[in-house]
């Protein structure tokens, strides 16, 4: 915590330090929840949690900008950080994301270690986390950010988006050639029809590059918690350099007061002894202060001759407790619960995970 604020005070006394520089302007959120958790594999919990995330963000001149955000990246949650035995647990200052670039009338174009949206649109849950492709991994895991370079513009009655991602960046020694990484290409254009968006979306790799287990990460995380020690040996992948295949697209329609949107994706891969595929399908609904998903989820692993099946839901009720021209505060109950289901030809295994929470969040 004591490293955050230096940081912040830092940057707020170079911002001001000469007059031929850009202006830096700060904001961000501070939120704490207190979680009920229910799991069918394991003992019932209580959680106190906080998060901490500062932004900043500067104007060139000329479409020109600059903005980052720090925020905990202790462990795979999202910036979360749990409180823990005799508060012996660590919050660190990450510069979780940074970006540059320029916003033109009809275009513009950034670089850096750029924000995926991945919140909103599950196309790269799907695409890295395929079998279990729920509750956010994209946004918990790998923090909402990616390497990369995108590229948008005007075109037609709509708007052309390219982002190439750089998802896997092995050592030289690995694989032969220059280009040996993956390279992940997402696509999208994004156009109105009636009172309906519509978002196709296609993404894949340049390359090959490995995929994601939940499973895997969150299982060595555990471990890693309860032995101080991280296995850097430790296999987290369903499968080793494939190509991935993932394509679909969002949509969304007011009704009344209410907004409407869902997503509908499927992704597939077949790559020597890697056979695969998997949907996505998100319904979802707000109105005022109320917010709700339903996310599912279905795969085949039809080299290993796994049958998935998950489902997630997510409601909450946002609360505004104050709001100024300065910030606001806000209290948010919410409720996740998510299913689970491995079947096989002689086995099922079953699981489910209840969450319960209150969260408090100043915004500034």
């Amino acid at each position: 915590m004591k490293k955050m604020l230096s940081l912040a005070a830092m940057l707020a006394v170079l911002s001001y330090a000469s007059p031929a520089s850009a202006e830096l302007k700060f904001g961000g959120d501070a939120s704490v929840r207190e979680r009920a958790e229910f799991k069918s594999f394991q003992n019932d919990d209580v959680k106190s949690q906080y998060r901490i995330r500062l932004k900043a963000a500067a104007d060139l001149g000329s479409g020109y900008f600059f903005k980052t955000m720090l925020m905990n990246e202790e462990n795979l949650a999202g910036g979360w950080q749990t409180v823990g035995y005799g508060n012996s647990e660590k919050i660190t200052v990450d510069v979780s994301n940074f970006y540059f670039g320029r916003m033109m009338a009809d275009s513009h174009y950034m670089m850096g270690r750029i924000p995926l949206n991945s919140f909103n649109n599950p196309v790269l849950d799907l695409s890295l986390y395929p079998m279990q492709a729920l509750d956010t991994p994209v946004f918990n895991i790998n923090y909402d950010r990616a390497y990369g370079f995108n590229y948008g513009t005007k075109l037609g009655n709509g708007d052309l988006s390219a982002t190439i991602l750089v998802l896997d960046n092995i050592a030289p020694t690995s694989r032969e050639g220059l280009l040996n990484d993956g390279y992940g290409v997402h696509l999208s254009y994004k156009t109105t029809v009636g009172d309906v968006t519509l978002e196709p979306q296609f993404l894949t790799v340049l390359g090959s590059t490995d995929i994601w287990s939940q499973t895997k990460v969150y299982t060595a995380a555990a471990t890693a918690a309860a032995t101080g020690y991280a296995d850097p040996t430790a296999d987290l992948t369903f499968a080793k350099r494939v190509t991935p295949w993932t394509f679909g697209a969002t949509a969304s329609v007011p009704a009344g007061e209410a907004k409407l949107s869902g997503a509908a994706f499927y992704n597939f891969a077949n790559d020597g002894a890697v056979d695969y595929h998997s949907t996505l399908v998100r319904v979802k609904g707000e109105y005022g202060p109320v917010m709700a998903w339903v996310d599912y989820n279905a795969a085949r692993d039809n080299a290993l001759g796994h049958d998935y099946s998950n489902t997630f839901v997510w409601a909450q009720y946002k609360y505004s407790v104050y709001e100024s021209a300065a910030g606001t505060f806000s209290l948010q109950p919410t409720v996740r619960w998510l299913t689970t289901s491995d079947e096989t030809a002689t086995s099922n295994t079953d699981n489910s995970t209840l969450r319960a929470e209150l969260w408090a969040t100043v915004t500034f």
